[in-house]
């Protein structure tokens, strides 16, 4: 009965740990990312300037 209770002690502390990263990203009720808009230049082929508009969220 003892072995019994300590496996299932583990094997439930071990879904706790696995189940605390998942809930890392909510921002939860009121919050949201931070997020901006990165303008990135670079050049094609022919010489003209490309800017491209990259939205990055923290």
């Amino acid at each position: 009965m003892r072995k019994i209770i300590v496996s299932a002690t583990i094997a439930l502390v071990a879904a706790v740990s696995f189940a605390a990263p998942s809930q890392a990203g909510y921002y939860g009720y009121g919050h949201k990312p931070h997020c901006f808009i990165k303008k990135i230049k670079s050049y094609d082929y022919y010489g003209n300037l490309v800017i491209k508009k990259i939205k990055v969220c923290k």
